[in-house]
């Protein structure tokens, strides 16, 4: 993860949903590098090719925070497909995620 005002990796194949994710985070952190690989990894496991993840570093555009409603970092955002799910952290706690993903029913 490099500095910027805004990261994204898209990875798609046709035919299937593409699942678009925003990563609301605040500069290179360890917090915040930690979630971006921890959602990479979920994402190339569980979504092979089917995600668009969009990274927003509120220190350079903290107008952003607004429009999703941001109150902690970092916070993943997913926008596709709806509806609209948070999940606040780093995203170490991998069935966690794919609960809140809705890519794993909750047990």
């Amino acid at each position: 993860m490099r500095a910027g005002k805004e990261r994204g990796i898209a990875v798609e194949k046709e035919d299937q949903e593409t699942w678009e994710l925003r990563l609301y985070v605040a500069g290179q952190t360890p917090k915040s590098v930690r979630a971006f690989a921890n959602l990479k990894k979920i994402c190339e496991e569980h979504l092979e090719g089917r995600y668009r993840i969009e990274v927003i570093d509120l220190l350079e555009n903290p107008k952003l925070a607004q429009g999703d409603q941001i109150v902690a970092i970092p916070t993943l955002v997913r926008n596709l497909p709806p509806p609209l799910k948070k999940i606040i952290g780093d995203l170490s706690n991998t069935e966690r995620v794919l609960v809140g993903l809705d890519l794993r029913p909750a047990s």
